[in-house]
């Protein structure tokens, strides 16, 4: 037997030992009496929506600040905790 073909069989082994929750009886007797919700055409609601008033040049703005902000964030994280003396130290401890 091929090893993808013997992990299918695992997996579809593994799959019914599975504890399924309890569905018996989880609905009440006023959720079963109550009425469909209405069908609605989708048409009206996306005619009803309008497109969002977006300033491409602010945006670009807001997107250029974020990613300068995101930069200097990347560049204070690559920076050493430790400094110069404090690495010498401890490289000179490890050896």
């Amino acid at each position: 037997m091929t090893r993808p073909a013997a992990l299918m069989l695992l997996a579809a082994l593994c799959t019914g030992c599975t504890q399924f929750p309890e569905l018996e009886r989880t609905q009440t007797a006023e959720l079963e009496a109550a009425d469909y919700p209405a069908l609605v055409p989708i048409e009206p609601i996306l005619a009803s929506v309008t497109a969002p008033d977006l300033d491409p040049v602010a945006a670009q703005a807001g997107i250029e600040a974020r990613l300068a902000a995101l930069r200097a964030r990347a560049n204070r994280l690559r920076r050493g905790v430790l400094t110069d003396a404090e690495r010498r130290r401890l490289e000179q401890g490890a050896q």
